[in-house]
C-alpha cells in the first residue's frame, strides 16, 4: 500500500515541464508513421476504429480504472506520448494539403469544427492548431477573394516544411488517384480548419466544386485534371483548302466569236478531290469540279500514232447530245505515242517532300512515303533518285543515288518525320540545284513535289512561285505536283506551279490512287512526248449557230496565243489520253439561245461561205520536248465525222460523255439541270466496257452517292 501522506505530497508538487527531447522523439515518431501511411485511402469517415476524441477518452478511462498512474505528476510524464499518439492519428485522418490530396475527412463527430488560424512563427518552429467547437453559425462568412487568396497564401507559406519525401509522396498519390478516376467520385464534405481557406465552417456536399470559394478554386485549379467532359463535341476544324474560282464557259455565237482557243489539261487532281468529298458524305464545292480533269482521269483506247515521229494522233467525232435533242457534241480525242519500256530514257528524279507540321496526318506524310515507295519499285536500276525535304529550312536527305541501291533510298524515305513551318521556295531551289547536278542529257529530269500545298515561308504569292518555276523550266528540268490530305490543300498553288513547270498535278488520297498515278500511269507522268500543246477550233457559222466548250475554264487562251511559241501550255506524256468536248447548236435546229444579229450575215463575194460543208476546223499546235519551235496538225470536221445516233458512238466516247455530264451536274450547270443522275448512270453502265482496274465501276458508285446526296435531282 502507498502512504496517503506521500500521495498528498505528490499531488501538491509542481508538475514538471515536458522535456524538449521527449517532444522531438514524439514528433519524429509521428512523422515516420505518417510517411509510412502517406495518405489515407478512405474517402470519408474513420476506418476500423473510433473517432479521435473517443479514442482519447477511452484511453484515459482505461488508464484511470487500472490506476496505472496515481498522481498528477505521473500523468504529466505520460502527457508527451499521449500528445504524440493524438498527433499521429490527427495527421492520419486529416492528410496534409501540401501533397495535393483533396479527400479530407472530418475529425469531430458531434459538430463541425474550425481550427484557429496558423500563427506566424519563427523559421523552423512547428505550427500547432487547436480544434475549437463552433456552437453557432458564423454571422459573417463573406470575405473578398483577394483577402482569401492572401490568407491562404500566408497559411501555405508558413506551414509548408522543406520539400521532403512525404510531400512528394502526397503529389504522387494524387496523380495515382487521378489516373484511377478516384477524383470523379462524389467529393467528401467541405474541409474545415486550416483547410477551409475562407475560415468558415464547411458543410457536407455532393458537389464540392460547385460551392468552392474563390480562393480555394484558384489554389486547387492546378491540381484538377484538365479533361473535357465526355459528352462535349470537339469543334470542327476550319477547312483551309484553297481552290481557284472560275465561271463555267459561256455560250458563244459562232457568227460573232467563231474561234475557241485553249491549252490541253492532263491533270487528274479534280476527280480525286470529288471522289473524296462524295465518300465523306457531301457534294463537292463547284470550283473543285474541273470537268476536263474528270474526263481525262480515265484511260481511253483512242487511236494513237503509227510511229514515234508523230507524237500523238487526234480523232474528231460528232454525235447527238444525250441531254439536249437540239444540239450535238463535237468530241476531240488525242492519244499520245506509247513509249515501250525498253526504249524509255533514263530518269533523274528529285523527290521534293514537304515534311512541315501540317503534314503530320495519316493521309499526308505516311501515305506519301508509301506512294513514293511504289514509284521506286517501278524505276529501272540505272535511274537516279535524290530526296530534298523542307520545313522551315530546306535540307538534302539523299544525294543522287541509283535505284540499284534501293534499300538506301527506301530507308531515307522511311526516316522522314514531320515538323516545322513550310519553306517551299527554299525547297524548290534546292531540288532544282540537285537535279542540275545529276542532269541526264536526252533523259527525264524532273522534280516531283509532294505537299499539302501549304507554303508559309518565302515566296507565298502564287505569281512569285510562277515566275520562279518559269525561270527554272528553261533549264530542262520539269516539275510535277502531288497533293496529299484535306483541310489545308492549296490546290490553286498546285495548279499554278504544275502548269508553269511543264508537269502534271495529281491529288493522292488513297494508296490505290498512288498506285494508279505513280505505277499504272508512270510512263505518262514521267516521259513527256510533246509540250506546249494548244488546241484552236474555228466554227463555221453557216453550219453552227452556237457552241460552248465543256470544261477547260482555267486553261483558256487568247486567240493570238495559239501561234505564239512563247506562251506556255500543257504537255502530253507517253500514252496519254486527252479529250475535249464541245456542245454545238447546228444552224436551224431550233435550239439557239442567242438572238441573231440584225446586220450580221456571213457572206463572201461568191455568195456563200468557204468550206460550207464543214462543221469546224480543228488545229493542234505542239513542240517536241527538246525543241522550241512548234508544229501544226489540222483536221477539218465534216459530216463524215458524224454518227447518226448516240448509241452508234464508241464505248469510250459514250463513257467520256457520261463523265462530262456528271461533272456538269455536280457544278449545277443549266445544260444538265433536267438531266438526272439516273440517265448518267444508264449511259455509264452501258458504256463501262473493259474495266481491268475497276475505275469505271468506282465511277458508277460515285454517281449513286451523288444521286443520294443530291436528292435524285
Amino acid at each position: 500500500m502507498v502512504d496517503d501522506n506521500e500521495l498528498r505530497k505528490l499531488r501538491d508538487a509542481a508538475i514538471p515541464a515536458p522535456g524538449e527531447s521527449a517532444k522531438a522523439r514524439a514528433f519524429e515518431a509521428a512523422l515516420r508513421a505518417y510517411d509510412q501511411q502517406n495518405i489515407s485511402a478512405v474517402t470519408q469517415g474513420s476506418v476500423g476504429g473510433l473517432r479521435l476524441t473517443e479514442r482519447a477518452r477511452k484511453l484515459w478511462s482505461e488508464i484511470m480504472q487500472k490506476k496505472l498512474i496515481a498522481t498528477p505528476a505521473i500523468a504529466g510524464l505520460v502527457a508527451v506520448p499521449i500528445a504524440g499518439y493524438a498527433t499521429f492519428h490527427m495527421l492520419r485522418e486529416q492528410p496534409s494539403p501540401f501533397g495535393g490530396d483533396e479527400k479530407i475527412t472530418e475529425t469531430l463527430a458531434d459538430k463541425p469544427a474550425t481550427l484557429k488560424p496558423l500563427a506566424k512563427q519563427a523559421p523552423g518552429d512547428q505550427a500547432v492548431n487547436e480544434p475549437t467547437v463552433t456552437t453557432a453559425p458564423a454571422k459573417d462568412k463573406k470575405v473578398s477573394a483577394d483577402v482569401e487568396d492572401r490568407d491562404a497564401s500566408d497559411a501555405l507559406a508558413s506551414a509548408a516544411p522543406p520539400k521532403s519525401e512525404s510531400v512528394q509522396a502526397g503529389g504522387t498519390a494524387l496523380q495515382t488517384a487521378t489516373e484511377r478516376g478516384v477524383l470523379a467520385e462524389p467529393a467528401p464534405p467541405a474541409p474545415t480548419g486550416e483547410f477551409a481557406l475562407d475560415g468558415t465552417t464547411g458543410a457536407p456536399s455532393t458537389s464540392r466544386m460547385a460551392r468552392m470559394p474563390a480562393a480555394e478554386s484558384k489554389l486547387m485549379a492546378p491540381q484538377q485534371p484538365a479533361t473535357a467532359p465526355a459528352d462535349q463535341i470537339a469543334p470542327q476544324e476550319e477547312n483551309r483548302d484553297r481552290v481557284q474560282d472560275f465561271k463555267t464557259n459561256p455560250l458563244h455565237a459562232a457568227l460573232e466569236e467563231p474561234v475557241s482557243t485553249f491549252s490541253i489539261d492532263v491533270d487528274t487532281a479534280s476527280y480525286s478531290f470529288v471522289r473524296g468529298s462524295l465518300k465523306q458524305g457531301y457534294l463537292p464545292q463547284a470550283d473543285t469540279v474541273r470537268v476536263e480533269e474528270m474526263i481525262n482521269y480515265f484511260p481511253y483506247d483512242w487511236k494513237g500514232p503509227d510511229s514515234a515521229s508523230t507524237p500523238f494522233n487526234s480523232t474528231v467525232s460528232v454525235m447527238p447530245t444525250p441531254w439536249n435533242t437540239h444540239t450535238k457534241l463535237m468530241h476531240v480525242a488525242i492519244k499520245g505515242f506509247d513509249i515501250k519500256p525498253t526504249e524509255q530514257p533514263k530518269a533523274n528524279l528529285v523527290f521534293l517532300i514537304d515534311v512541315s507540321g501540317s503534314m503530320d496526318e495519316p493521309d499526308k506524310l505516311p501515305l506519301l512515303k508509301s506512294a513514293f515507295r511504289l514509284l521506286v519499285s517501278k524505276l529501272k536500276a540505272d535511274d537516279t533518285i535524290s530526296i530534298v525535304t523542307y520545313a522551315g529550312d530546306a535540307g538534302t536527305v539523299l544525294m543522287p543515288t541509283k535505284i540499284a541501291e534501293k534499300d538506301k533510298i527506301l530507308n531515307a524515305i522511311d526516316n522522314l518525320r514531320p515538323g516545322g513551318s513550310t519553306a517551299g521556295e527554299a525547297g524548290i531551289k534546292e531540288a532544282y540545284k540537285l537535279a542540275q547536278q545529276s542532269f541526264i542529257k536526252d533523259g527525264v529530269n524532273r522534280v516531283m513535289l509532294a505537299t499539302d500545298g501549304d507554303f508559309n515561308v518565302g515566296q507565298t504569292d502564287d505569281d512569285d512561285l510562277k515566275r520562279l518555276i518559269e525561270s527554272e523550266r528553261k533549264t530542262g528540268v520539269f516539275l510535277s505536283v502531288f497533293g496529299f490530305g484535306r483541310g489545308n490543300l492549296n490546290d490553286e498553288m498546285m495548279q499554278t506551279i504544275a502548269q508553269n513547270g511543264n508537269g502534271t498535278a495529281a491529288y493522292i488520297d488513297t494508296l490505290a490512287e498512288a498506285e494508279k498515278v505513280l505505277v499504272e500511269d508512270a510512263s505518262s507522268a514521267l516521259f513527256t512526248i510533246a509540250k506546249d500543246v494548244k488546241i484552236q477550233v474555228e466554227f463555221n457559222p453557216d453550219k453552227v449557230s452556237e457552241y460552248r466548250l465543256i470544261g477547260y475554264e482555267t486553261r483558256a487562251l487568247n486567240r493570238e496565243d495559239f501561234n505564239n511559241d512563247r506562251v506556255d501550255a500543257g504537255d502530253i506524256g507517253s500514252g496519254h489520253s486527252v479529250t475535249a468536248i464541245y456542245e454545238i447548236t447546228p444552224k436551224g435546229s431550233g435550239g439557239e439561245q442567242i438572238d441573231p444579229l440584225r446586220y450580221g450575215q456571213a457572206t463572201v463575194n461568191n455568195g456563200g461561205v468557204a468550206n460550207a460543208d464543214e462543221y469546224a476546223f480543228v488545229k493542234i499546235r505542239y513542240k517536241l520536248p527538246n525543241e522550241d519551235v512548234s508544229k501544226l496538225i489540222t483536221t477539218p470536221v465534216t459530216s463524215a465525222n458524224e454518227v447518226a445516233s448516240f448509241d452508234q458512238a464508241s464505248t469510250d466516247q459514250r463513257f467520256s460523255v457520261a463523265v462530262a455530264a456528271f461533272g456538269q451536274k455536280l457544278r449545277d450547270e443549266d445544260a444538265t439541270a433536267k438531266f438526272g443522275y439516273d440517265k448518267i448512270m444508264e449511259i455509264a453502265t452501258a458504256a463501262r466496257g473493259a474495266d481491268p482496274f475497276g475505275y469505271r465501276s468506282e465511277f458508277l458508285s460515285l454517281v449513286r452517292l451523288a444521286s443520294a446526296l443530291g436528292g435524285n435531282r
